[in-house]
């Protein structure tokens, strides 16, 4: 029964601990920008996108020019 008792009071502590990091990363702003991540992944691929096309463009360009 001892153990229960020492297993209750180990998990309240580290419970107790992630709740203080959790307030001290909150206060320092770590969850300030919650949007931009979601946003920026669909940012990405439209570059990767305009990237691709633009090197495509560029091979056509030169194909032409070799004819």
């Amino acid at each position: 029964m001892d153990i229960l008792y020492l297993m209750i009071l180990c998990s309240v502590l580290l419970a107790v601990v992630f709740l203080v990091i959790f307030i001290v990363s909150a206060r320092s702003g770590q969850f300030e920008d919650d949007e931009s991540p979601a946003v920026r992944i669909l940012m990405d691929s439209e570059i990767i996108k305009e990237e691709a096309t633009a090197e495509k463009d560029k091979i056509v360009n030169k194909e032409e020019k070799s004819d």
